[in-house]
């Protein structure tokens, strides 16, 4: 029998969404949850007590992640998936005046809300991605203005990556008297309004701040930590498979080097699908596209939007019923257990992989998508690979698992959200050379400049 706890909660009713009129239970699960704890709750003396089991003793943490146009994709993502990942509920809230907003590298996102709609909402976290004119954009948005100087007048939590520190929070007031990092070339417009450190994080009191698309995933589970606590920001960082030498160059595994040409400027297929998982694809689109390749992002599903496997809403350039009638010079599967199942069922795909490798020309996959998609078809054969580590005992060649990016030939594979940035720059290096992925990593702090 589970321990049931009875928790008085101060905070008023009307706060957690909920009509006191019409309470019969409360659903303490977060919105992307599938389970639904058994709990019921009753009001006495004007306080709401909630029976809970051990298991689940807390409502999810509120987190609004505002987006704008031009908003940084990867350091908006990652902080939304790694968060949804803790169990938190996040609001993805657009400063525009509809939800999809046009993000960076032409990566589209669609918005939960608008920002405008959460005037009047609690959160337990604001945290805001950066990218340009993505962070002047949030910055010029009065209502989100208002919501994060509440925020830290009332000693809840916010935080913020890349420009917006500098372009957004600084001009604000709440970082005054505070230590704050950023993006590099924003550090002199910080130093002005706080105590402007060179960390890859900086926690001071209630604010986080970080530096730039290479170091938001630490970012995101630094917020976890201050949000939900140690023991769940381990939870999540594990199956991560994020590396422990953050900022140092990486290295990918070559076996049987080739030469990965093309004509001009390469022509990359980056599929997705419902289920996909959005951090892995994001970072593979616009990584690329900052190497200036061609990317062309084609949903599997029937309409251009899909949900991801965290809940957010991208939406493709084309259907890949269009996709199809072209050539690559690439194609690259990004994971997700939900992705990978939809990949391997679309017949025209399946199709497009196999011409890929009979054409000798490269492919790739990352995540779950290399066991699920790759193996099953064939395209592994006398191949090494990785995957996510607990799908590797589906490779029929085990002998490279354990390497985070391994490229055979014309094949190229990875293992998950963690290693997603150096896959993507894997490619770079095979489509334009080592400097130009070293150069790319170094603007994107994810190696020390």
């Amino acid at each position: 029998m589970a321990l049931l706890l009875r928790i008085p909660l101060i905070v008023p009713p009307r706060q957690l969404g909920i009509i006191p009129s019409r309470i019969t239970t409360l659903r303490l699960a977060p919105r992307n949850s599938n389970t639904i704890p058994s709990s019921s709750s009753s009001l006495h003396n004007n306080r709401l007590f909630v029976s809970v089991s051990q298991t689940m003793a807390s409502i999810a943490q509120k987190v609004l992640v505002p987006i704008a146009n031009g908003t940084e994709p990867m350091e908006a993502v990652i902080t939304i998936d790694v968060l949804r990942r803790a169990g938190a509920d996040v609001t993805v809230g657009s400063v525009e005046n509809q939800p999809r907003v046009d993000a960076a590298h032409a990566v589209n996102i669609l918005a939960d809300a608008l920002v405008s709609d959460c005037a009047n909402t609690v959160f337990d976290l604001i945290a805001l991605p950066g990218g340009m004119p993505g962070a002047t954009n949030l910055r010029d948005c009065a209502v989100l203005e208002s919501l994060v100087k509440k925020q830290a007048a009332d000693g809840r939590l916010y935080a913020a990556v890349c420009a917006s520190p500098a372009v957004a929070l600084g001009p604000w007031g709440v970082l005054k008297g505070l230590k704050a990092t950023c993006y590099p070339s924003f550090m002199e417009q910080l130093a002005p309004t706080a105590t402007a450190v060179e960390s890859r994080v900086q926690v001071d009191g209630r604010v986080v701040t970080s530096r730039g698309p290479g170091t938001t995933m630490e970012f995101a589970v630094a917020l976890v930590e201050q949000l939900c606590g140690k023991e769940k920001a381990k939870e999540v960082f594990v199956p991560l498979v994020m590396r422990s030498n953050h900022g140092d160059e990486y290295a990918i595994t070559e076996l049987n080097p080739v030469e990965w040409t093309f004509d001009d400027c390469p022509k990359i297929l980056v599929p997705i699908a419902n289920g996909t998982e959005e951090m892995e694809a994001v970072m593979i689109i616009d990584i690329l596209r900052r190497a200036k390749a061609n990317v062309v992002v084609a949903s599997v599903e029937d309409k251009l939007e899909i949900l991801a496997s965290r809940n957010v809403k991208l939406v493709a350039d084309v259907l890949l019923d269009e996709a199809a009638n072209l050539s690559y010079d690439l194609i690259v599967l990004p994971g997700g257990l939900g992705g990978a199942q939809a990949f391997a069922n679309s017949e025209k795909l399946t199709n497009l992989l196999k011409q890929q490798r009979e054409s000798n020309r490269p492919y790739g996959a990352i995540c779950a998508s290399p066991a699920l998609v790759l193996e099953p078809l064939g395209l592994l054969k006398g191949k090494k690979a990785t995957a996510f580590p607990a799908l590797c005992n589906k490779l029929s060649d085990q002998s490279e698992v354990e390497n985070r990016v391994v490229v055979d030939g014309n094949l190229i594979t990875s293992r998950g959200p963690g290693t997603a940035m150096e896959f993507a720059l894997g490619i770079v290096e095979k489509l334009f050379g080592r400097e130009k992925a070293l150069e790319l990593a170094r603007a994107m702090l994810f190696i020390r400049p």
